[in-house]
C-alpha cells in the first residue's frame, strides 16, 4: 500500500515520479538504478546472473546419449569381432547401427534448434532500472545491485532486498510449500523462484548467478528431458529384462557354435555373432527418441514450447482438460459495454457531499473516479487496462490518489483511497459485485441479468473507511463497470475436439459463475447451464472430489480451489491438464500432471508450465494432443516388430543350444532380414499419422502381442530350418536359404498386422519390403553376396508352407489377445 502525497512527487534525492508511482522505502537504494559504467564494471568482474538456464541438453550430452548405450557397447562388440574374423559383409549391421545414431544425434540437434529459438522467444525480459530509465534486459543481463521492477505475475529471477512496495504481494510456494502471499515491505529478503500475486515494487538484486537460491532448480526444471513417462521407463524396464536374458543366452550359443564347428572356429564365431545381435532391440531407443524429437520440430512450428519432452506423451494421455477462461476461452483483452449508474446510489451518500448532486444528472464524475483509479494502477490488470482504455489514464487535478490497494484474486478488488474534486476524501473500489455487495442486495439481480449473457460486471463503490480498515464492509454501491469480454475465435473448434476425443473439458474460474456459465454455454461447453459458485464448495475431501466428479463449470474460484480441485479430481483416477494465464493459475498448474501456459500470460505460469503455446493459442492444444498419440501409438505399433524379433532370436538359439546345431542364419541374414522386416518399416510407421487414444499398460500390451507373435515365428522358422537339413545336412547355404525365407514371410506377415489398418503407402511399404527380398533372392550378385541360394522345389515351398500356417496361427492368437486387451481398456 502507497501513500503517495501528490500525483507527481519528488523523490529525496530528486528523481521525479510519475503520477501514481510507489513511495519509496526508506534506506540506502539507487533511485535512478545503476549507471551503464557500473553495469559494465560488474560483468567485467563476474557478477552476472550466468546461470546456464536451457530448454535443451547440450551438444555433448546428446551425442554421449546416442552413442554411449548398452546396446551400442554390446553390437560394437560384435562388430569388431566380425572385422577379425571376416568377411565384410556380415559385418554391415555394424553400420546400420552408426547410421542410426547418426539419426538420432541428428533429428535431436534438430529439435534442440527448436526449443532453443522457442525458448528464446518466450524468455521473460524482466524490467530494471538503469541511467533512471526502466528497461528490459535478458534474465542472464541483470547485475548484482540491479534495481529490478516487480509487477503482478512477475517472477523473481534473483535474489534480493525490497526496495519499493506497493501492496507488494509475493507468493513464496513453489519454494517454501507455504500458500498465503507474503506482503513484503521495503528492506524484505525475496528470494528466486517467488512470483508476485499482487501490488508492483522494486528490489536490489544481491545474489545473481548460481549463487541464487533457486538457480539449480530452475535450471533443472527447465531442463529437456527424455525421462519420466510411462513410455520410457517401460521401454527401459524391457530392455534391462533383455539385458539379463541376452547374456546367458549368448553364452551358451557360444559354447555350442564352438562345439559344433570344431574345424572351423571363424564359422562359430560368425554363426554365434549372428544369434546375438538380432536379440539387440537396437532400434527401439532410438526410434522412440527421433519420434520425439520430430514432435518437438513439429510443434515448434506452430509456437509451442515443450519445456519437458514427456509433456507431449502426457497430455495425450489426459482425460480431463481444465481451462481458466480468461485467457483460454477469451482473448486477454476486454472491453467496456457501459457504466450502469446504480438507481439507488444518490441515497446511499451523504446529503452534503456534492458528488450526490450530480451522479444521477451526469455520470461523468463516476467515470472520472475510474480514471483516476486507473492511472493510480501501476500494473492494470486487463479489467482495469479496459477502462483505461475507455476513460483514460487519469483524472487531472481534480482528482488526487492519496493511498492505493492493488488488486488481488483473493480479495476479488481493488481500491484507491482520494481527495475529490470538491475536497472531500474517501475509499473508491472496483470489484466482483458478489464479493463487495451483501446477498440479496437488489444490485446483484441486474449482475445476474448481465452475467446470464456472458457480460463481465464490476461494481464501482465509494466508502468513507479507510483501505486498510475493510472498506467493503461499509461499501456504498455506486455503478456497475459492463465489460465484454472477447471469445476466441478457435474455442468452440477445440471444445469440440476434446469432446470427441472422449476428454473431458472443465471450466474453472475466478469470475462470476453466471458469467463463466454464459460464456461456456456459448462455446457448446455440456455441463455449463449448471454452474457452480466455488464458495459453495465442501471442504472435506471425499465431498470435493464428488463435487469435481459430477460438476464441468466453476466460478469465483480461489487459486488455493483451484489447486484443490485438481487434487480432488487425481484422487478419482483421472489425469489431469491445466491451462492458464495468470499468477492464480500457478499452483494449479504446479499440481495438474499436465500445465499448459499461454506465451503471453504471466511469467510465474511459464515457469511452472511443462508447455508454453507462444501465440496464445488454445487451438494449438488439439495439435500437441495428436502429436502425442502419434508418439505413443506408434512407438507401441514399433516396439512389436522390434519384441517379436528379439523373441524369436532368444528362441532360436536356445533351440540350437539344445539340440546341437549350427545357427541357422549368418549376421549377413539377420541384417537384410532385419532392414526389410523391422528396420526400414519401422521408421515410417514411427512417424505416421495416429489418432488412437492414448492408454495405460505399454509393457504389458506389448509383451502380450510380441511373446506369441515371437515364439510362432521362431518355431515356424526352426522347423524348416530342421526339415531342410534332414534333406541335405551338408548343404549348410540351401538350409540356411530355406530359413530365411521361412522367417522373412512370417516377419513380413508380422508387419502386415503391425501396420493395419491399412492405406495406400502402408500396403506400398509391405510390397516394396517384399519385392526388395525377392531382387536379394534372384538377383545373382545379391544373391552371392548375402550367400542365399534356394535348391530345388520342395524345401523352399515346404517353408512356404510352414510359413502360411505360423500367419494364420498369428491371425487367430492377435485377434484373441487384441479383442482380450480391448475388453480390459
Amino acid at each position: 500500500m502507497t501513500h503517495p502525497a501528490e500525483n507527481t512527487a519528488t523523490a529525496p534525492d530528486g528523481e521525479a515520479r510519475p503520477e501514481g508511482a510507489s513511495a519509496i522505502g526508506a534506506g540506502p537504494v539507487r533511485r535512478g538504478g545503476l549507471s551503464s559504467a557500473e553495469v559494465a564494471e560488474r560483468v567485467a568482474l563476474g557478477q552476472v546472473n550466468d546461470v546456464p538456464v536451457r530448454s535443451s541438453r547440450s551438444v555433448k550430452e546428446i551425442v554421449r546419449a546416442n552413442v554411449f548405450t548398452r546396446f551400442n557397447a554390446i553390437i560394437g562388440i560384435m562388430f569388431g569381432i566380425i572385422l577379425v574374423v571376416g568377411p565384410l559383409q556380415d559385418g554391415l549391421f555394424g553400420l546400420v547401427i552408426v547410421a542410426n545414431t547418426a539419426i538420432g544425434i541428428i533429428q535431436e540437434l534438430r529439435a534442440k534448434k527448436t526449443l532453443d529459438g522457442l525458448a528464446l522467444i518466450g524468455e521473460a525480459k524482466p524490467q530494471v532500472r538503469r541511467d533512471g530509465a526502466a528497461v528490459q534486459v535478458a534474465v542472464a543481463e541483470i547485475v548484482l545491485d540491479d534495481t529490478v521492477l516487480l509487477g503482478i505475475g512477475d517472477k523473481v529471477i534473483v535474489d534480493g532486498v525490497v526496495t519499493e512496495a506497493d501492496g507488494l504481494e509475493i507468493d513464496e510456494s513453489l519454494l517454501t510449500g507455504e500458500p498465503d502471499p507474503v506482503l513484503k515491505q521495503p528492506g524484505a529478503q525475496v528470494m528466486s523462484g517467488s512470483f508476485v500475486v499482487a501490488g508492483a515494487g522494486a528490489f536490489t538484486a544481491t545474489k545473481v548467478g548460481r549463487q541464487a537460491y533457486a538457480a539449480q532448480l530452475a535450471e533443472e526444471a527447465s531442463r529437456f528431458t527424455l525421462v519420466k513417462s510411462e513410455l520410457r521407463s517401460g521401454i527401459d524396464s524391457i530392455l534391462k529384462f533383455i539385458t539379463w536374458l541376452l547374456v546367458p543366452t549368448a553364452i551358451g550359443l557360444i559354447v555350442s557354435q564352438l562345439a559344433v564347428e570344431k574345424n572351423d572356429w571363424r564359422e562359430a564365431v560368425r554363426r554365434m555373432v549372428a544369434g546375438i545381435v538380432p536379440m539387440v532391440p537396437e532400434g527401439l531407443v532410438l526410434l522412440t527418441s527421433v519420434a520425439f524429437a520430430i514432435g518437438v520440430i513439429r510443434l515448434g512450428r506452430k509456437q509451442c514450447l515443450v519445456q519437458e519432452l514427456p509433456a507431449i506423451e502426457g497430455l495425450a494421455r489426459v482425460d480431463t482438460v481444465c481451462l481458466d477462461k480468461t485467457g483460454t476461452l477469451t482473448e486477454g483483452g476486454m472491453d467496456v459495454v457501459e457504466l450502469r449508474v446504480l438507481d439507488d446510489a444518490a441515497p446511499h451518500l451523504s446529503p452534503e457531499a456534492p458528488l450526490a448532486n450530480h451522479l444521477l444528472d451526469d455520470p461523468a464524475l463516476l467515470k472520472q473516479a475510474l480514471g483516476a483509479m486507473g492511472g493510480a494502477d501501476a500494473r492494470p490488470n486487463p479489467s482495469m487496462q479496459a477502462v483505461i482504455d475507455a476513460y483514460g489514464n487519469g483524472a487531472g487535478e481534480r482528482w488526487r490518489v492519496l493511498e492505493v490497494m492493488p488488486f488481488s484474486s483473493a480479495r476479488k478488488w481493488s481500491g484507491a483511497r482520494m481527495l475529490e474534486p470538491a475536497g472531500s476524501e474517501a475509499s473508491w473500489l472496483l470489484g466482483a459485485p458478489d464479493v463487495l455487495l451483501p446477498a440479496g442486495h437488489p444490485a446483484l439481480t441486474e449482475v445476474d441479468e448481465l452475467g446470464s449473457r456472458g457480460l463481465r460486471v464490476l461494481l464501482l463503490g465509494r466508502s468513507e473507511a479507510a483501505l486498510e480498515d475493510d472498506p467493503a464492509a461499509t461499501l456504498e454501491p455506486l455503478g456497475l463497470v459492463v465489460l465484454q469480454q472477447r471469445l476466441r475465435g478457435d474455442a468452440a473448434d477445440t471444445l469440440r475436439y476434446f469432446e470427441s476425443q472422449k476428454v473431458e473439458a472443465k471450466v474453472i474460474s475466478g469470475d462470476s459463475a453466471v458469467s463463466v456459465g454464459a460464456v461456456a454455454a456459448s462455446l457448446g461447453l455440456p455441463g455449463a447451464e449448471r454452474p457452480l459458485d466455488a464458495r459453495t464448495l465442501p471442504t472435506d475431501p471425499e465431498e470435493l472430489a464428488e463435487v469435481a466428479e459430477r460438476t464441468t463449470v466453476y466460478g469465483r474460484v480461489t487459486p488455493q480451489q483451484k489447486r484443490e480441485l485438481v487434487g480432488a479430481m487425481q484422487s478419482r483416477g483421472r489425469t489431469v491438464a491445466m491451462t492458464g494465464d495468470g499468477v492464480n493459475d500457478v499452483l494449479a498448474l504446479k499440481d495438474a500432471d499436465i500445465g499448459v501456459a499461454m506465451g503471453s500470460g504471466s511469467e510465474a505460469t511459464r515457469a511452472v508450465a511443462q508447455i508454453v503455446l507462444l501465440n496464445d493459442s488454445f487451438a494449438t492444444l488439439p495439435s500437441v494432443v495428436a502429436e502425442g498419440r502419434r508418439v505413443i501409438g506408434n512407438i507401441e505399433r514399433v516396439a512389436n516388430l522390434f519384441l517379436v524379433k528379439t523373441v524369436y532370436s532368444v528362441l532360436l538359439a536356445l533351440l540350437v543350444v539344445f539340440t546341437h546345431v549350427p545357427y541357422p542364419f549368418l549376421p549377413r541374414h539377420s541384417t537384410v532380414l532385419s532392414s526389410l522386416t523391422i528396420g526400414i518399416p519401422a521408421f515410417f510407421l514411427a512417424l505416421a499419422p495416429n489418432n488412437e487414444r492414448a492408454r495405460t499398460g505399454f509393457v504389458r500390451r506389448v509383451l502380450r502381442l510380441a511373446v506369441p507373435g515371437g515364439a510362432i515365428a521362431g518355431t515356424a522358422t526352426f522347423t524348416a530350418y530342421m526339415l531342410a537339413r534332414a534333406n541335405h545336412a551338408t548343404d549348410l547355404k540351401a538350409d540356411t536359404s530355406v530359413a530365411t525365407l521361412t522367417l522373412f514371410l512370417v516377419a513380413i506377415w508380422v508387419l502386415a498386422i503391425v501396420a493395419r489398418p491399412y492405406t495406400w503407402w502402408r500396403l506400398a511399404l509391405i510390397g516394396t519390403m517384399g519385392g526388395a527380398f525377392a531382387l536379394v533372392l534372384v538377383v545373382p550378385w545379391l544373391s552371392d553376396f548375402f550367400q542365399l541360394s534356394l535348391a530345388g522345389t520342395r524345401d523352399p515351398w515346404t517353408g512356404v508352407a510352414i510359413a502360411v500356417a505360423a500367419g494364420l496361427l498369428l491371425e487367430v492368437v492377435w485377434r484373441v489377445i487384441v479383442r482380450r486387451i480391448g475388453e480390459e481398456s
